[in-house]
């Protein structure tokens, strides 16, 4: 008997509360019978935008004919509010053009609404304030009504990586060798038809150069003989093969001859070989002439491979075959000695040395080298800048750049890039694109990118633009931070994990917390979050960071 009693008391006060609200500053004091549901519960910023679907019901018997609704949506945040634009609600007797809310029936209604970001909204919340307007009166409603925590700024992190992990680039490479292969040569000349070794050829200045070469590098530690090797050659006149009997021949002689020429120098392993014709001297021989005629020699060799026809066709042309006997067939009746030479350039330690104490005595490769052996940037800047100022060095003003732009000075960047010729590299671009990013001229960035066909850095344009699909998709292959980023956001919480399993930085433990509160797995976020802590700046944002809302 009590109950039924208490349940006809409650049904009553409902009737009375909701016939009270005919008078429009009741509507306000109901409030609480207003259902409200924001999608998403937790706001998120993409591309800067926050953006929000907010659901309300008005029950039956709430809305005052007469009156008209305005809502206005909020975020609070440490250090001011922000209003979005207001939207409002009338009821069935108001002639205006909002929304009509009937007084008999439920109504449900749907608002989008939207705010830039600012900083600082990380940790927020969206309000809505609403008032009652009604013959020229207000009554505002009692309280904010919250509807959303906020605001997620995980895409934010693209920055984070592009700026502290680094964009991705690659710096010109050197050609420095450790071991470079150097040649001591010489030739002797017969007599045509001749295999025999005159006496003024072992005499000749080109032999004595030689010896002087070979006997001075009993004396130099960096250089070391590894073999000699002996040619021997015909002119390219006459039977081919006399030619190459003839050639075969002098092979031999020359063999001895060497023996002469070296004595007690050293000279390594001696190997041999016999040519034949030698066409190819012939042709550069040509080349390096004033002959007449001598582009049409060069077209009959071009022409024809048998060396019987070339020959034809050359003494077919009576006034140039004369010069080419005078001149050029008699230089191809030769053997050549050929000494081989391991030059050992500056080690690691050496070129560091140098780079301190003597850096004048490096040379551009050598210069480029070094760069590569410090790890401080400054440094690395430091050498490049000796490679432009000594050889104006297009590597060392692409590799100033580089470092410019990832330390930020990016005029002195641009300044290095502007010096180069080639401006269309996609190298060049992809630099161009960091610079612009860097300025925050993100679709500028983005077309660098893509021209530069960097997928990586594209990626990060993709992710801050809100194109997280996009950015997963040119990241499909790779195991760096950035691509678990855009797992992340697309929601593929296995992929992005796999890709962290083998990073341990701190960056890398923040993604993975993250991970790890998505799946709802608290303490190991946690634990994950005290390793990213290393990091000043992560430490800072963990704070205000809304994945971690449910235990920080």
């Amino acid at each position: 008997m009590k109950k039924i009693f208490a349940n006809l008391l409650l049904i009553a006060a409902s009737a009375l509360m909701f016939a009270s609200c005919d008078n429009p500053a009741k509507m306000a004091e109901a409030a609480e019978q207003i259902s409200i549901k924001c999608t998403p519960e937790v706001l998120e910023a993409v591309a800067g935008s926050i953006d929000a679907t907010i659901e309300v019901t008005f029950p039956g018997k709430y809305f005052q004919p007469k009156a008209i609704l305005e809502v206005t949506p909020v975020i609070l945040y440490h250090g001011g509010e922000v209003a979005g634009e207001p939207f409002h609600y009338q009821g069935e007797k108001v002639k205006d053009n909002y929304k009509v809310i009937s007084k008999k029936e439920e109504t449900t209604v749907r608002e989008n609404v939207h705010f830039n970001f600012v900083p600082g909204m990380e940790r927020s919340e969206m309000v809505l304030r609403a008032k009652v307007l009604c013959n020229g009166k207000e009554y505002e409603y009692p309280a904010d009504i919250k509807v959303a925590d906020g605001v997620n700024t995980t895409y934010m992190l693209a920055s984070f990586i592009f700026e502290k992990n680094g964009p991705a680039v690659d710096f010109a490479q050197d050609n420095y060798q450790s071991v470079i292969n150097e040649t001591a040569e010489a030739q002797i000349l017969y007599l045509i038809n001749s295999a025999d070794v005159r006496n003024s050829q072992l005499r000749s200045e080109d032999i004595k150069e030689y010896q002087a070469l070979l006997a001075s590098l009993a004396e130099d530690s960096r250089r070391a003989i590894t073999g000699t090797e002996i040619v021997a050659y015909a002119s390219p006149e006459g039977d081919v093969a006399h030619n190459n009997k003839l050639s075969a021949n002098r092979e031999k002689s020359a063999t001895k001859a060497l023996d002469k020429v070296t004595k007690k120098l050293e000279k390594g392993a001696v190997t041999s070989r016999s040519i034949g014709e030698d066409w190819e001297g012939f042709q550069e021989l040509v080349s390096n002439s004033d002959i007449q005629d001598k582009d049409l020699i060069l077209r009959v060799l071009s022409m024809y491979s048998d060396p019987n026809v070339r020959e034809r066709e050359i003494r077919n042309m009576s006034q140039v075959y004369k010069s080419l006997a005078d001149q050029i067939l008699p230089e191809l009746r030769r053997a050549r000695f050929i000494t081989n030479i391991e030059y050992t350039n500056y080690t690691p330690e050496e070129l560091t040395e140098l780079v301190n104490n003597n850096i004048d005595a490096l040379d551009e490769e050598a210069l480029l080298r070094a760069a590569t052996l410090v790890k401080d940037n400054d440094a690395k800047l430091a050498i490049y800048e000796q490679a432009v100022k000594k050889f104006d060095s297009d590597r060392a003003h692409y590799n100033a750049a580089v470092i410019l732009a990832k330390k930020g000075d990016l005029a002195a960047a641009e300044k290095h890039l502007a010096a180069l010729d080639d401006q269309d590299s996609k190298d060049v671009k992809n630099v161009k694109g960091i610079i612009a990013l860097k300025k925050g001229d993100v679709n500028a960035a983005g077309k660098l990118f893509a021209e530069a066909g960097n997928k990586e850095n594209a990626a990060v344009v993709d992710i801050l633009n809100g194109h997280y699909n996009e950015a997963a998709a040119k990241l499909s292959d790779s195991k760096r931070p950035i691509a678990a980023l855009a797992n992340i956001l697309t929601g593929d919480l296995a992929k992005a994990s796999s890709i962290l399993e083998s990073h341990n930085c701190p960056l890398c433990s923040y993604l993975k917390a993250i991970v790890a509160a998505r799946q709802g797995d608290n303490e190991n976020a946690k634990a994950l979050l005290e390793k990213a802590e290393k990091n000043e700046n992560l430490k800072a944002r963990e704070a205000n960071d809304v994945e971690f809302i449910k235990f920080l």
